[in-house]
């Protein structure tokens, strides 16, 4: 009976012994992988292009596990809104070599334009020459960057507000809307739409609806798919001028509003940026924030004096808090009430 019991314990103790050696011998075979976050933007450049035939790309940073269109159109378009000509799925992210046929509505064209997103709002464009002795529809368009803004032109009360816009990303239809003062035209109600063609500047004339005649201030705003918007309010009386950004106080002979781009990063290390149209004689704070914050609250990283105002560069640190961030928000803002936000990728750049 004793020995019964005592071959069975030891069966058991071997068994487990060979499940514990099968299974580190298994741990050892398989090749060892760490997770990592996906960080920086898709890039492609153009490969090989066979005349009126295919286009190749040399795509690099895919995310993983994404699905993109593939979409192409006239060069200056960025794409955008251009013929499907394929789809195709990341996999498990990183380079991929594809080729895409060139669809019949723009063979002969000189220029064409070819981009790639995916429905998390991944994107990347680029151009190439079909044939450089075709039809030319327009010259290659740069990369967009900067902050859409929008200025008040006229005002006639009750009736209608002409806007101009500046910095305006190319090939989007913003929807325009005016609300109550102080709601930035967030959820206001639309008046019209805009079609922001080559973009830059525009100008446009909107009608005051019908609930909000007789409001002593209007805020109008219009946005656009991909994340781009504008704002600004106007005082409901006949004129003509530019409203200075809510809250803010005005100074004499400036007009619009401050905004800055992104022109180089230091992974962990510091931005560049490039200003425009900043109002003169004011102390800016710097702050850098979690993205997505705006900056607002976010750590001080310097001052900026104006000056005389208008266009100027300069460069920060970034704060020990927010390195090994992948995204990070920027933020300038003065004593009168005058801001400017953008955000930047973590990594080198150019």
């Amino acid at each position: 009976m004793n020995q019964t019991i005592a071959l069975k314990s030891g069966w058991t103790v071997l068994r487990r012994m060979i499940t514990l050696l099968v299974i580190s011998v298994l741990a050892l075979a398989l090749p060892l992988t760490t997770a990592q976050a996906y960080s920086g933007y898709p890039t492609f450049d153009i490969s090989e292009v066979k005349k009126d035939q295919s286009v190749t790309i040399q795509i690099k940073n895919l995310p993983p596990n994404q699905t993109f269109t593939v979409r192409m159109n006239k060069i200056g378009t960025k794409g955008v809104g251009g013929e499907v000509v394929g789809t195709f799925n990341s996999e498990s992210g990183g380079s991929k070599k594809l080729t895409f046929d060139i669809p019949a509505s723009l063979k002969g064209l000189k220029l064409i334009a070819i981009r790639i997103e995916s429905p998390q709002g991944y994107f990347a464009y680029n151009w190439f020459t079909n044939d450089p002795a075709g039809a030319d529809t327009g010259t290659p368009s740069k990369p967009y960057s900067g902050i859409p803004t929008v200025d008040i032109v006229s005002v006639t009360k009750d009736n209608e507000v002409k806007v101009r816009t500046n910095n305006f990303p190319a090939g989007k239809t913003f929807t325009v809307r005016m609300g109550e003062y102080g709601t930035k035209g967030v959820n206001g109600t639309v008046v019209g739409s805009l079609d922001s063609g080559s973009g830059g500047k525009l100008e446009a004339t909107f009608k005051i609806p019908d609930g909000l005649k007789g409001k002593d201030r209007i805020a109008i705003r219009l946005e656009a798919s991909g994340g781009y918007f504008a704002y600004n309010w106007f005082y409901n009386s006949t004129g003509t001028g530019t409203t200075p950004p809510p809250g803010t106080t005005p100074t004499p002979g400036y007009s619009g509003i401050p905004t800055f781009s992104i022109k180089a990063v230091v992974r962990d290390g510091k931005v560049t940026i490039s200003a425009k149209n900043f109002p003169a004689d004011q102390t800016f704070t710097v702050r850098m924030g979690a993205y997505g914050t705006k900056g607002v609250n976010g750590v001080v990283v310097g001052t900026k004096e104006t000056g005389s105002g208008g266009s100027f560069e300069a460069t920060f640190d970034i704060p020990e808090s927010l390195k090994g961030s992948q995204r990070i928000a920027i933020r300038m803002d003065s004593p009168q009430g005058f801001y400017a936000y953008n955000w930047f990728w973590n990594n080198t750049y150019p």
